[in-house]
């Protein structure tokens, strides 16, 4: 055993496997810490088109909801940016909502507005928040017309009876959910994982390309070999997430249109992840996975799956603007199940990609340069005695 301990690979096992159990465990307690202390961070939307009891009932959600609070958007305007993820929740209070509370055998309907497309963490707080203003404003309701019916005891039983029961349903939460997903935690999960599988993909094939690179340069040429890694990249970008969308695909169908724009996606995401991990291992060669991991890691809370960037501390909030697996998994939300901005994320993918491919050629230009004037410094002579 001293033996090993002495051996340095060993040595650097140890202190790779230390490192990655303090990187994973703070990681893990510092993202997720956000769960449930952000959730204020989101913002709701309350459309009030009745003037009489709407007004007063704005003032009460702005009082009681601990949430960031938009009260100047027109219906549409809100359901624009529900789509977008901008407005997490909407509270609309229908122009007739007064009336409906006054007349007798009328049922008064608030609607709530949900964008399923969002991470599980967004949707279940937002219906849980729906059900909370829902069962509040049942409740103020109740209360205010029980005082009222208790002011007027001389109603006969009958009558009075009826009205109780008029008060105990008098209004109605209509929940509108956008975007629906498939049923299922796969489908759930499924940007996440189509998202990781490529990226881990990609770490693992830079790692090996890079090391190849250096190899076949002294071959082909310093550009010769670059460029025909380039278009060996492109060429695997292409194939290889067909595999992995047709296992998907096949479990759950959502038709050829919408695979042809998931494969182009990921293709564009498979050439962006290899530029991208391909930084650290063009810097220290097999030592650049020591960077690839943690950033991995780091992607799997500010790629946007388990928490919208709202929610997220501001170590990942500054990640995700940066991470290709962010603006993937927004990407597969649009695609498989509905939202916007699609050109935005594809704008940021696509410059992400490109920003990496630039420096890795900035890189080799300066390694080739190195070890070029190293190739013509004369070989020292060996001395003889």
């Amino acid at each position: 055993m001293k033996a090993f301990l002495k051996n340095k690979m060993v040595i650097g096992g140890i202190f790779m496997m230390v490192f990655y159990q303090i990187a994973m465990i703070g990681m893990f307690m510092y993202g997720y810490s956000a769960v449930p202390k952000n959730l204020p961070d989101l913002t709701v939307a309350i459309v009030s088109e009745d003037e009489q009891t709407g007004a007063k009932m704005v003032e009460q959600l702005k009082e009681q909801l601990p949430f960031h609070i938009n009260t100047g958007l027109s219906l549409e305007q809100a359901k624009t940016e529900l789509d977008n993820r901008s407005v997490h929740l909407i509270v609309h209070i229908p122009q007739n909502f007064t009336q409906q509370l006054s007349q007798q055998g009328e049922q008064a309907q608030l609607d709530f507005f949900m964008n399923d497309s969002n991470p599980a963490t967004t949707s279940s707080a937002m219906q849980s928040v729906a059900d909370q203003i829902s069962s509040k404003m049942v409740a103020q309701i109740q209360t205010q017309s029980f005082e009222g019916l208790l002011q007027n005891m001389q109603l006969p039983e009958e009558q009075a009876q009826q009205m109780v029961e008029g008060i105990m349903t008098k209004v109605s939460a209509n929940m509108v959910v956008t975007n629906p997903k498939p049923a299922g935690m796969h489908n759930q999960m499924a940007p996440m994982f189509l998202a990781m599988a490529g990226y881990v993909g990609a770490m693992i094939y830079s790692m090996i390309s890079v090391g190849a690179l250096q190899q076949m340069k002294g071959q082909l040429g310093k550009w010769k070999a670059f460029l025909g890694l380039q278009g060996l990249n492109a060429l695997l970008a292409l194939i290889v997430p067909l595999i992995g969308l047709t296992i998907y695909f096949s479990i759950h169908g959502y038709g050829a249109e919408t695979f042809l724009k998931v494969w182009m996606l990921h293709a564009l995401e498979l050439f962006t992840a290899i530029s991208f991990t391909s930084i650290f291992c063009m810097l220290a060669g097999q030592a650049g996975m020591l960077l690839n991991m943690p950033l991995l890691l780091s992607q799997t809370i500010a790629g946007g799956a388990m928490m919208p960037q709202e929610m997220m501390p501001g170590f990942f909030k500054a990640i995700s603007y940066i991470s290709p697996m962010f603006y993937t998994i927004q990407l597969d939300y649009n695609l498989l199940f509905g939202g916007g901005q699609t050109p935005k994320y594809l704008l940021g993918l696509a410059l992400i990609g490109a920003g990496a491919l630039l420096i890795n050629t900035l890189i080799h230009q300066f390694k080739g340069v190195k070890a070029t004037n190293e190739e013509n410094t004369p070989a020292a002579q060996p001395q003889f005695m």
